[in-house]
């Protein structure tokens, strides 16, 4: 009796360990998207794609500790929305650690003070599209500034899997959304809703969404991290409502 009791136990112990292997495979064969805290992200396409977006890390308060040793990321590419220190961030030494390329529009004087070598620069400008492994990349206007150089964009990402995720950088509202829309159709955003001075408040962020998009998910950034931008409560009480909003907790991973 013992021994057959101790068969039905292996037994389960080993399918249940089936199971969960399935599930970290389907789950793996998925898009993965990371939030690091501010408008830094980590998304991993089903095909393994490792895509690092504005990683603004170690200066950044609300990046989790264990998340601010850069040596763990190892991207196919770094993209960078604009030269701010908020999103440009800790991109540049990165990339030396990894090797890994940096998508950006051209910033001569961040590559100058970098020192980054040539190979390693990826350069795009609005209406430009670049394929990283298996995610095809399609750069968008954004309308804010970009000092030292540069100008600002946001990136569409298209993935096998069907999702199409649009990564806002900053931004205030434009008319020209419409055409990213049209054009492609983008199933998640990254949405900035930072408002206060230097952006679109969490009112305008969610109106512009519903005149120009139609997101199954909607996922607010660039708030609670820095004194000036919008806090999560308030950010809560202007856009909480909406059924596709879903919030992450900076260092979280969801799977879509």
């Amino acid at each position: 009796m013992m021994r057959r009791r101790l068969l039905l136990l292996i037994a389960l112990v080993m399918m249940l360990a089936l199971v969960g292997s399935a599930q970290s495979k389907k789950d793996a064969a998925k898009t993965q998207v990371m939030w690091l805290g501010h408008a830094a992200f980590e998304v991993v396409s089903p095909g393994g794609t490792r895509l690092l977006i504005d990683p603004f890390l170690k200066e950044n308060p609300a990046t989790p500790p264990e998340f601010k040793e850069l040596k763990r990321y190892k991207p196919d590419a770094i993209l960078i929305t604009h030269s701010h220190g908020d999103h440009l961030g800790d991109a540049m030494e990165i990339a030396k650690l990894s090797g890994a390329k940096v998508m950006s529009v051209n910033m001569p004087e961040v590559f100058r003070k970098a020192e980054l070598p040539e190979s390693q620069v990826l350069t795009v400008n609005v209406g430009g599209t670049l394929t990283v492994g298996d995610v095809t990349v399609h750069v968008v206007p954004a309308m804010h500034g970009s000092e030292p150089s540069g100008r600002p964009v946001g990136f569409v990402m298209d993935f096998a899997d069907g999702n199409s995720i649009y990564h806002q950088g900053d931004t205030w509202v434009f008319g020209d959304m419409a055409l990213i829309q049209e054009f492609y159709h983008p199933t998640i955003i990254l949405l900035n809703v930072g408002g206060k001075a230097y952006g679109q408040s969490p009112e305008i962020a969610l109106l512009a969404v519903n005149r120009y998009f139609k997101p199954q998910t909607i996922i607010p950034m660039h708030y609670a991290s820095l004194p000036t931008l919008s806090t999560e409560a308030e950010v809560r009480a202007a856009i909480g409502k909406d059924q596709r909003v879903v919030f992450m907790k900076p260092g979280e991973t969801k799977i879509f």
